[in-house]
């Protein structure tokens, strides 16, 4: 213990050690290795940050959007040198496997290459003669200093989901990181600091838990919170942040479903379906953790024995093992109370086609893929985002019934359909409750350049991360009325 190291936070341009004596710690999920030690701010560290960042954002504004978007660019550059090495990092602290994490950072970069496009997307309007001499603009400027408060399960891409695009409209940053693995946020402090375009300061980062997070949304120099995590802690950050007059954009759970038409093709199905379930050990809020099979019994049957064969053989170990299909969970805890959830399936006379509990591993948190069927509706399986990979399973006797099984959840993240049919995919697309729509595809993550836009109880705001919604949430727009005789 005494041998780890107690991560500093970022704030006016340098490291700093911080005040905070109360630690927690963050382990290898694979191997439990201490990997280093988080400190737990409070108040005086979320200042300190807010005021760095604040007296940076003063020269940052002045900065022409095209120089700013240049600077961007530099920094995707180096994101591109430092790829290898942040996925590694990804791997080791998240868990994830080499080529999962490899792709997290490929959406991050994506990230800001969409923010590059800032001088075109932060124009105004103007309407000449609205009056006899009289001209109204409306321009667009940055809010200030703003914060992201980012999950565990992408520790490198979430916070360049925010970052990019608060820069780039002209904003000074702050970012709380998950305490579970902080390592690669810090890695693109690091990374961002060499590009000397960019004042010191601008960008700040504070470790910490529930302290930290609140004194971020009580704190009256940040003018917006951009959050991702569990519904329950979304509602908390949307009322709090909302109740100090602060824009929120808060991304909470899901609990998406994959209908499997009579006429999927198989192989395209059980790729689809085992990818989305179970990659990341099934930590994505975008993961399909219900399959709805459509048909007769003899037709839902087959499509469950091809998805159950294919995760069956899926290999469980660590992420840093180029062989490996499913890495472990975040943490002990957490695979513990997943093994439970299987065992309470079991006991309430759920089937389980295949029984992913085994030896939790040096770390204690290897889980392997578990495919629960003969669920009721109401099961809690098919209702509660459990984080893991486990996949439930439902039936349904025709298209309606699956899209009314899939409105009925109080979610609305995601939904997927497999099927060779036109006609039932764009009933389903148009159909279905879900603010991310797959056909044919195991996870509807949109591009960049379009919004993450879940519905219901997955977003609690009116403008989503990543596209146009992204400078519309990190500005304010002031309109200009004059008169010229």
């Amino acid at each position: 213990m005494s041998d780890a190291r107690v991560l500093a936070n970022h704030a006016g341009g340098s490291w700093s050690e911080p005040k905070a004596t109360e630690t927690l710690e963050d382990r290898d999920p694979a191997s439990g290795d201490l990997l280093a030690l988080i400190p737990l701010s409070g108040p005086a560290e979320v200042d300190a940050a807010v005021e760095g960042s604040r007296r940076a954002q003063r020269e940052w504004r002045a900065v022409s959007p095209i120089d700013r978007a240049r600077a961007l660019l530099r920094f995707r550059e180096l994101l591109i040198a430092h790829r290898d090495e942040l996925a590694e990092l990804v791997s080791r602290d998240m868990g994830k496997t080499l080529a999962d994490a490899a792709g997290e950072v490929g959406r991050g970069i994506e990230s800001v290459e969409a923010a590059a496009a800032s001088p075109h997307l932060l124009k105004g309007e103007n309407l000449e003669g609205v009056a006899e001499g009289i001209d109204v603009e409306l321009v667009r400027q940055p809010i200030g200093v703003v914060a992201a408060i980012t999950p565990f399960n992408f520790p490198a891409m979430i916070p360049l989901w925010f970052l990019p695009f608060a820069l780039a409209a002209g904003n000074g940053f702050v970012l709380k990181p998950s305490e579970r693995d902080p390592l690669p946020p810090e890695l693109l402090l690091e990374i961002l600091s060499e590009i000397d375009e960019i004042p010191a300061g601008l960008v700040s980062l504070v470790h910490g838990g529930r302290e930290a997070v609140d004194a971020i949304l009580d704190h009256p120099g940040i003018g917006a919170v951009s959050f991702v995590g569990q519904a329950s802690t979304a509602v908390h950050i949307a009322t709090r942040g909302a109740a100090s007059g602060k824009r929120v954009q808060a991304l909470g759970g899901a609990k998406n479903s994959i209908v499997v038409m009579p006429d999927a093709d198989p192989e395209l199905l059980a790729r689809g379906v085992t990818g989305s379930a179970f990659g990341a050990a099934g930590q994505r809020c975008l993961a399909g953790s219900v399959g709805v099979l459509v048909g007769t019994e003899s037709e839902q049957d087959a499509h469950r024995d091809a998805i159950v064969e294919a995760a069956r053989g899926l290999r469980v170990g660590p992420g840093l093992d180029p062989e490996t299909d499913v890495g472990p969970v975040i943490a002990p805890e957490v695979r513990e109370l997943l093994a439970s959830e299987i065992e309470q399936a079991a006991g309430r006379g759920a089937e389980l086609a295949l029984d992913g509990r085994r030896d939790p591993g040096p770390g204690g948190c290897f889980l392997g893929p578990t495919v629960i069927d003969g669920l009721p509706a109401d099961d809690r399986v098919l209702n509660e985002e459990l984080f893991g990979p486990l996949l439930g399973i439902t039936r349904a006797p025709d298209l309606d019934a699956a899209i009314k099984f899939v409105n009925s959840s109080r979610y609305g993240n995601s939904a997927l359909i497999f099927t060779r049919s036109g006609a039932a995919a764009r009933a389903f697309r148009y159909g279905v409750e879900a603010g991310m729509v797959g056909v044919n595809v195991g996870i509807a993550a949109p591009v960049a350049w379009f919004p993450f836009s879940g519905w219901k109880a997955s977003m609690i705001g009116d403008l989503h991360a990543n596209g146009r919604d992204a400078f519309e949430f990190y500005t304010r727009k002031k309109v200009v009325t004059s008169r010229w005789e």
